[in-house]
């Protein structure tokens, strides 16, 4: 794999960081969910920005700004306060000083933008004209070159290759992955890549190799966690992102040798017919083997003390849930919750450990406070007791989603999550972050990929990593009901 000098010579990683479970937030706050004004005029601009525009780069230079699409991901571009982080900011830093540098007078001020997008949005909102190019290690296809041109690559020579950890079984040839279960997000190019595979085996008369569609919020960081937990067999990776994620996790295992795809090129994304910005984004020349070292020191600095995801059914933890998963399913069902996911979240609270105290005094298996299960709108005595603290945990779920997250226009499971992120970091926060969601023209009725984000910027990141890993424990429960049954 070679990396052209120049353009965005680096590597994007995604967030693998645990939070520790906090105690359930008190049920009455006194902070406002309202804007600032400084929120409320630095929301209007970015309104006006992300207004549907479409043309090249003269249109882009009166205009005054070129916006870049990104993924929120740790490393390549997130929120943890108030400004954004990550190598693409600094990559973008470097575009605006070479586009600056060589369009003259003109475009003296002109100014780059970055603005956060949801993967399964990320096509649409370019042809759409919501942003001008996107920067999301966005691998050339061909189903994706129909809709959108690209520059050249930035990465060139890029291989797929198979990871795999404890729960695998031993792997030497692409036909020994017949006898486990490789796990791919339906909007990727591994998904798109295992299929064209395995439709050519089918033709040669050999079984093809069983494909498991991941869940669409989970991202290649969230699944290489699990893989190295032991939760899941198998996935694939972009092999300069698979040698970082081993480095983090040492229960990894790379298979260079058994690739999915090969001479893979990514490449930043535009709009077709833009002769104009494509050149430039061409010319652009600057910073790649800085950007690899900036990349390197991020993913250490982010990921470096970072308490792990553990694998919730792993011999031992598959007994706590056992044991509690019948007065969860009781409480939960009354109360109108997902039983799975509320054993996730018990899971990531205290690892659906009773006898769990914290120093902020939270009890139990839910830590819910004692102020909190005293207060009128929970009222649940004797939370001590693995049954009754359930109880105060998941009727105070009820009561945050009743108060603040019952809009019909939220989906089941976004109430849902929108509760959690609330059980963690307060109601009045994440009512405020839902605001902002809005203003930064983000879907506030959604928290993957749209509220997380504004979250992150008005909170800190942990409501995201908090509500991630009841993501990632429900993946872990889901799979062991499902083997359970089988039996």
């Amino acid at each position: 794999m070679c990396i052209r000098p120049g353009l965005l010579g680096w590597v994007a990683a995604g967030a693998l960081l645990s939070a520790a479970g906090l105690p359930a937030q008190p049920v009455t706050e006194d902070d406002s969910d309202a804007l600032t004004a400084e929120e409320l005029a630095e929301d209007a601009l970015t309104a006006a920005i992300l207004a549907p525009w479409t043309g090249d780069l003269d249109g882009m230079i009166k205009r005054g700004y070129v916006r870049i699409g990104v993924g929120d991901e740790p490393v390549f571009f997130f929120y943890d306060g108030p400004e954004p982080q990550g190598i693409t900011v600094d990559i973008a830093r470097e575009f605006e000083k070479h586009l600056r540098a060589t369009l003259g007078k003109a475009a003296a001020t002109l100014t780059v933008t970055l603005a956060p997008i949801t993967r399964d949005r990320m096509l649409d909102a370019l042809v759409d004209g919501e942003v001008d190019i996107l920067a999301a290690n966005l691998t050339i296809t061909p189903a994706r070159s129909e809709r959108v041109d690209f520059g050249d690559p930035t990465l060139t020579g890029v291989s797929e290759i198979v990871v795999t950890g404890p729960a695998a079984p031993p792997v030497a040839t692409l036909d020994d992955l017949a006898a486990t279960r490789i796990h791919a997000r339906p909007s990727s190019s591994y998904f798109e890549h295992l299929a064209t595979l395995n439709a050519a085996r089918t033709a040669d008369g050999r079984d093809p190799i069983p494909v498991v569609a991941a869940d669409g919020n989970l991202d290649d960081a969230d699944l290489a966690e699990l893989v190295s937990a032991g939760v899941l067999p198998a996935i694939v990776l972009d092999d300069h992102k698979a040698r970082l994620y081993a480095e983090i996790y040492p229960d990894l295992t790379l298979h260079e040798d058994i690739a999915v795809h090969e001479g893979g090129e990514i490449a930043w994304a535009i709009r077709k017919d833009s002769p104009q910005l494509k050149q430039a984004i061409n010319g652009f020349q600057d910073k790649a083997a800085k950007g690899t070292e900036i990349g390197n020191i991020l993913f250490r600095r982010w990921f470096g003390d970072a308490e792990r995801v553990r694998n919730a059914i792993a011999p031992g933890e598959d007994t706590k849930f056992s044991e509690t998963f019948g007065i969860i399913r009781t409480h939960a069902e009354a109360y109108d919750f997902d039983p799975i996911l509320i054993a996730a979240q018990g899971y990531q609270e205290s690892g659906l450990d009773q006898s769990v105290r914290s120093r902020a005094g939270a009890i139990g298996i839910m830590q819910v406070l004692p102020a909190t299960a005293a207060d009128p709108n929970v009222a649940i005595p004797d939370i001590e007791t693995a049954d009754r603290n359930v109880e105060a945990g998941v009727k105070y779920l009820r009561f945050l989603r009743d108060r603040y997250f019952s809009d019909p226009e939220i989906s089941d499971l976004d109430q849902a999550l929108f509760a959690f992120a609330a059980y963690n970091a307060g109601p009045r926060n994440i009512a405020k972050a839902r605001k902002r969601a809005a203003a930064m023209e983000l879907d506030p009725n959604r928290w993957f990929g749209n509220v997380e984000v504004a979250a992150a910027r008005t909170i800190s990141r942990e409501p995201v990593i908090y509500v991630r890993n009841i993501l990632k424990y429900y993946t872990c429960y889901t799979i062991y009901q499902t083997a359970q049954n089988a039996d």
